[in-house]
């Protein structure tokens, strides 16, 4: 590869989680890294500590994930001066954003609707219009491919449950949406993918979440979900995955 790569990151959420790790696994690996957020001083931080170890990052910060915000953000990214004078290539890209909506049905509102539309429809409608945009301005690479795009899903992605129907509603949009464009755009050498996986942490009992950060056969940890990303991006184009389940090792599912 001529140029030193770029990943996009769409969804950052505290500094802690899959967003995150990804971009320090990523930066680890050689990429420059551009994070899309809300949060602008949480998305800062992480790009400070990035930064800060060796790497290169930029903060691309948003008010919200509709489609305008989306669009809008990436004149922003076209415009950055990065620390070379390479071409900026984007060979990565992450759609990570979550809009965690768990209520009974009839509890649901209409801006709660909204927020799971935004987040898994309209937003990853314009962030993936603009990445596979750019993903066919490259050159295939040494593994077959000009870029991969990549969908963080959820179990409700698969199915529904007793207080997932608006959050339901949106996974199972964000995988109709990736397996569409891996059909249409796997004949231009382009890999697109949905991760399905528990969410990292949703335990709000104070003893069961001890026992998942202390018990590793219990915890999805984000650094392996940032690493299984990367083993994504490095897959070449005789044995593409589009769909990956990852669940840890003791997990009722």
């Amino acid at each position: 590869m001529s140029t030193r790569p770029i990943i996009v990151i769409a969804g950052v959420g505290n500094g802690t989680g899959t967003g995150a790790a990804t971009a320090r696994v990523f930066s680890n690996a050689g990429f420059r890294v551009a994070l899309i957020a809300r949060g602008a001083d949480r998305l800062k931080k992480v790009a400070d500590e990035i930064n800060s170890t060796g790497g290169e990052a930029a903060a691309f910060p948003v008010d919200s994930y509709a489609y305008k915000s989306l669009t809008n953000v990436f004149g922003a990214f076209r415009g950055h001066q990065w620390s070379s004078s390479e071409k900026p290539e984007i060979r990565v890209a992450l759609w990570n954003a979550g809009a965690g909506i768990r209520k009974p049905f009839l509890e649901v509102t209409e801006e709660d609707l909204q927020l799971t539309i935004d987040t898994n429809i309209n937003g990853a409608f314009a962030f993936a219009h603009q990445i596979l945009q750019a993903f066919k301005q490259n050159e295939i690479n040494e593994r077959g491919k000009r870029g991969t795009l990549i969908f963080t899903g959820a179990t409700a992605s698969l199915r529904g449950n007793v207080t997932t129907s608006a959050f339901a509603t949106g996974k199972f949009a964000l995988r109709a949406l990736s397996q569409s464009l891996n059909k249409e755009f796997g004949k231009q050498n382009i890999h697109v993918r949905i991760l399905t996986d528990r969410s990292v942490l949703r335990i709000t009992d104070e003893a069961a979440a001890k026992a998942w950060k202390e018990d590793a056969n219990v915890r999805l940890d984000p650094e392996s979900i940032a690493k299984s990303y990367l083993y994504l991006a490095n897959q070449d184009r005789s044995a593409w995955t589009w769909e990956l389940d990852l669940r840890p090792a003791h997990e009722k599912w």
